[in-house]
């Protein structure tokens, strides 16, 4: 009981870093952004000059166990120079913009929002717009979204800009259900 009162005490304050306790809830901990990020979708258009690819419809990209389904994705790189170490085809991924329905899995965490931001570099993904995150039966809904992939850390809050912006609901708060474990009397 007052494990569960301190969680909820946690989401009255607009953040969380879990859905409930216990290892198997940081899912997304030393997330290995590093690994080949492999894609599939409609239609491709490289932007060569503006070092950038964009692709649209249906799209899926999948890294290390995770996987991010939206409308559309924006995908900023660097050339990496000839003979370069460690860069395989000469490109390094930077970042990842999604938009349109933009739904991140990874196990049975599953975040879903609005337009996600992956940067890899900070290995931060950030969501906003209509930001829900569920794991099993859990769930919370807000604003904004931050998943840290370095520790598993996921903070959720109730605007989307993370301050006086906009929110997601009337009273910009975070809203969340809780499974309660049934105890014997």
């Amino acid at each position: 009981m007052k494990r569960t009162l301190i969680l909820l005490s946690t989401v009255a304050l607009g953040a969380t870093g879990l859905l409930y306790a216990g290892a198997d809830a940081q899912v997304f901990k030393n997330h290995d952004s590093n690994a080949p990020v492999n894609f599939t979708a409609d239609r491709i258009e490289v932007q060569d000059r503006a070092d950038r690819v964009v692709v649209s419809g249906n799209v899926e990209v999948t890294q290390a166990g995770m996987t991010l389904n939206a409308a559309r994705m924006t995908v900023a790189y660097k050339q990496q120079p000839n003979g370069a170490a460690n860069t395989g085809n000469g490109v390094e991924i930077q970042r990842i913009d999604a938009s349109g329905n933009v739904v991140i899995t990874k196990a049975d965490q599953t975040a879903r929002g609005n337009v996600a931001i992956y940067d890899l570099n900070a290995k931060l993904i950030t969501m906003v717009g209509n930001v829900s995150l569920t794991q099993g039966v859990n769930r919370l809904t807000g604003g904004r979204l931050v998943m840290d992939l370095n520790s598993g850390r996921t903070t959720v809050d109730g605007r989307s800009t993370g301050g006086a912006g906009t929110s997601t609901s009337p009273s910009g708060r975070v809203s969340g259900t809780f499974t309660v474990p049934q105890r014997k009397n």
